[in-house]
């Protein structure tokens, strides 16, 4: 087979930034340059232009998809006699460490809230299904958070699956990056939004990546739409040092953050650290565990540097 056939073989339409931008069609930017600011992550350019560009086509085509099932759940509830069962749109936020999924999840949860609808956005990220640190020690897998054994995958999916179905006031646990730790009691509470925006390194896995705990209902199962947010892994590598650099200027100076005694390093020995903690955690998870869920994805988005989007795929 040449590569032209490989071509017409994708299940993907492939965008470049210019035609992708092109897809906005005149929807209006709703949100402002301090705001934009305060959406972006610690180590992310985010600028007017990549929100213009990017991520208002990006909801425009959420918001046809968005209408599109409503006007689904109307068919079946007419069919079957029932009268307007709220079920929220579930999207799935997928990705490495440092690649910018909690700024793409925060964008589009702005965004979507801003359309004439009106529609309610709630953001979830999986770090609160990670297990305590105290399991986590117990069973010596702490250089393994992240990886699938790492999270408690049956009470990750009961909470999407009862979101999903129209249950009200669903709690999710809360993880703090200050204490690398989940939150005592820390739960927030999810009540039939029209959006649920769902963020981690894991939405897009399925059964396959959790051998040593099968279940046959995965969290993919309840998403509607899911974006997969790429990078070189060189760059992911670059952007991690520089936000651990960041932190250790900032939030690892407090005394209660978990990296504390990261704080007073010397840089060069930080970045000796930081290129180690990538290599023997983050980097290998992103190989072993994530890398391999991207084709599952609903959308692609491929970052160069800077974090700007260079091209989107699109699956047909």
């Amino acid at each position: 087979m040449d590569k032209r056939d490989l071509s017409l073989a994708t299940p993907y339409l492939q965008f470049d930034r210019t035609q992708w931008a092109a897809l906005r069609d005149s929807v209006p930017l709703t949100l402002k340059e301090a705001e934009i600011m305060q959406l972006k992550g610690i180590n992310e350019d985010l600028s007017l232009e990549e929100v213009a560009q990017i991520y208002l086509p990006l909801s425009r085509l959420l918001n046809f998809y968005i209408s599109s099932n409503l006007r689904r759940q109307a068919v079946l509830e007419q069919f079957l006699g029932t009268n307007n069962q709220k079920i929220p749109y579930v999207i799935g936020i997928a990705g490495s460490v440092a690649v910018g999924k909690s700024t793409t999840a925060r964008v589009l949860q702005a965004l979507l809230s801003r359309w004439p609808e009106h529609r309610s956005v709630e953001l979830i990220t999986t770090d609160g299904f990670l297990y305590p640190n105290k399991m986590l020690q117990e069973r010596g897998i702490m250089k393994k958070k992240g990886f699938p054994q790492s999270y408690d995958i049956h009470q990750l999916v009961k909470f999407v699956s009862e979101v999903k179905s129209g249950t009200k006031n669903v709690s999710a646990p809360v993880y703090s990056h200050l204490i690398y730790d989940v939150i005592p009691d820390g739960n927030k509470v999810i009540n039939q939004p029209d959006i649920l925006i769902l963020e981690g390194l894991n939405v897009l896995q399925s059964g396959m990546d959790y051998p040593h705990d099968p279940h046959r209902v995965f969290v993919s199962d309840f998403v509607d739409f899911s974006i997969y947010v790429d990078a070189p892994e060189d760059l992911l590598l670059s952007w991690y040092i520089n936000r651990f650099l960041k932190f250790r200027q900032g939030a690892f100076s407090d005394p209660d953050s978990y990296f504390h005694h990261y704080s007073q390093l010397p840089e060069e020995e930080a970045v000796q650290i930081a290129t180690q903690l990538w290599n023997e955690i983050n980097g290998l998870n992103l190989k072993e565990n994530i890398l391999p869920t991207r084709e599952r994805a609903s959308l692609i988005m491929t970052k160069s540097a800077n974090h700007a989007v260079e091209n989107v795929r699109l699956r047909k």
